[in-house]
């Protein structure tokens, strides 16, 4: 056992020191970022399809991954959202800070993501809470994929995690065809937490037996706004 040990303390003193004599030079930012647009980008990057294309393939991945999905005009939302509600028996929900005010449905009884004393919910009380709806930062049509960089209307990571139903709201504006796109959006809060949605949470077991809510809601909704 002595020896394994000083043999163990002997290779982690020649890491440290060839780490600390290492004579390769730390890249600069500009270095980086040159480096960054050297590299090869020949996939697609811009879309390809028309608006009526990308729509539609939005909402058949959104149907195929087992989202509900409900079209609006921009001042049918609020109706959008308590249909979806009901349609779940549900007569309260949690909205974060930003979202628009317009689009809260009328008879439902809205909560905030703080308690008596100002603070943000903890875990705990967020788990009693059934139904959050947001805002989002983009869609992608090809994977059904709804990107949430958690600024004004969208909540922080865990008011989107721990309820069990999860409505969002995308503008058909913010529906891009590809992936690349879809990064190229939220480019500007790369450095910030963002979640990428496909579908409602859930995983298979051993048996390939479908269990839902294991890492998110386990329902999700879209309200699709259409632009006037």
């Amino acid at each position: 056992m002595a020896d394994s040990t000083s043999a163990r303390a002997a290779v982690l003193a020649q890491i440290r020191k060839r780490l600390t004599e290492s004579s390769i030079p730390a890249s600069t930012d500009a270095e980086l970022a040159a480096e960054y647009q050297r590299i090869p980008r020949s996939y697609s990057r811009g879309a390809a399809a028309d608006a009526d294309h990308l729509l539609h393939l939005f909402t058949e991945r959104l149907v195929d991954y087992d989202a509900e999905v409900v079209r609006a005009t921009s001042d049918g939302v609020a109706q959008a959202i308590a249909g979806l509600l009901a349609a779940a028996s549900e007569r309260r929900a949690m909205v974060p800070e930003g979202f628009p005010s317009e689009w809260l449905p009328q008879g439902v009884e809205i909560l905030r993501d703080q308690d008596a004393n100002g603070e943000q919910l903890g875990h705990e009380a967020l788990d009693g809470i059934k139904t959050v709806i947001t805002t989002v930062s983009a869609g992608i049509a090809q994977t059904g994929t709804i990107i949430l960089e958690h600024s004004a209307g969208q909540g922080r990571r865990a008011l989107t995690l721990v309820p069990d139903r999860h409505i969002c709201v995308v503008r058909t504006s913010q529906v891009v065809e590809s992936v690349p796109e879809g990064v190229e959006r939220i480019r500007a809060q790369a450095t910030q937490p963002i979640t990428f949605i496909s579908g409602p949470s859930a995983t298979s077991d051993i048996e390939m037996t479908r269990i839902r809510g294991v890492h998110g809601p386990r329902f999700l909704g879209v309200v699709l706004v259409e632009q006037a």
